[in-house]
């Protein structure tokens, strides 16, 4: 049964994953957040069981590759396999190109992409022995767009939708779907500390006069993981209220 199958989700503890941990559970899921910082996740623990749900949690630093990879393997094994993974962790360092060092531009990449990578290969095994599993990953209208002074973020991201594609024309006759999700402005404590200059700007933008929601994000998440996407693969969905059209 679908309510059965795991669903993991990286950078759980706030904003984006935080929201996407919540949905799984209202629709039954058995979800596993993972995040770095442990006093987040205990938070995420208790406003669950405040909710009436209970989350598996596990803190990992998801660029220590043996690591992440002995928690994913140890989830999968104690729950049958990893039927959902939700790539969503992801970190900023902007700054104009000429002034970004090589450590800058490394540890998004390492963050963004290459633990993508490393979490999608764990779970696409056992997605392929069950014969059934949904990757979703969370990429960014920069990824799309581009981005003034993000070209670390914005190739992390352009480069989750390029991994994402192959991904799904390598597994897909194994029963597993691979897409991307693009949030444009979200409203989270990332973008609450921007200017308000850049707000304004972000703003005349986006044909809704809006911004996002991380909750519009988590229902997009939880409908291309869910049993109705079972035709949808390789594919980028910008919620973004029409800002990267």
């Amino acid at each position: 049964m679908a309510e059965k199958r795991l669903a993991i989700v990286t950078g759980a503890a706030r904003g984006i994953g935080r929201a996407i941990v919540f949905e799984l559970l209202r629709q039954g899921r058995l979800v596993a957040g993972l995040d770095i910082v442990e006093d987040q996740l205990k938070d995420l623990e208790r406003a669950s069981k405040q909710a009436g749900f209970d989350v598996l949690t596990r803190c990992v630093d998801i660029t220590q590759t043996d690591k992440l990879t002995e928690v994913l393997d140890s989830l999968a094994e104690a729950h049958g396999g990893i039927g959902i993974l939700v790539n969503n962790a992801g970190i900023t360092r902007d700054k104009l190109m000429i002034q970004m060092d090589d450590q800058d531009f490394d540890k998004v990449i390492s963050v963004n992409l290459r633990a993508a990578f490393v979490a999608t290969r764990v779970a696409a095994r056992s997605m392929i022995r069950n014969k059934f599993g949904r990757i979703v990953c969370i990429s960014s209208v920069a990824g799309v767009m581009g981005q003034a002074g993000s070209a670390n973020y914005a190739a992390s991201k352009a480069g989750l939708i390029g991994m994402t594609k192959s991904i799904a024309r390598e597994i897909g006759k194994k029963g597993v779907t691979a897409n991307c999700i693009a949030p444009g402005f979200i409203q989270t404590d990332m973008t609450a500390n921007l200017p308000d200059m850049v707000k304004q700007a972000a703003m005349e933008v986006i044909p809704v006069k809006r911004f996002g929601t991380v909750e519009d994000v988590a229902r997009a998440v939880a409908f291309l993981a869910s049993d109705d996407s079972g035709y949808i693969s390789g594919q980028v969905l910008c919620v973004d209220g029409g800002m990267a059209m």
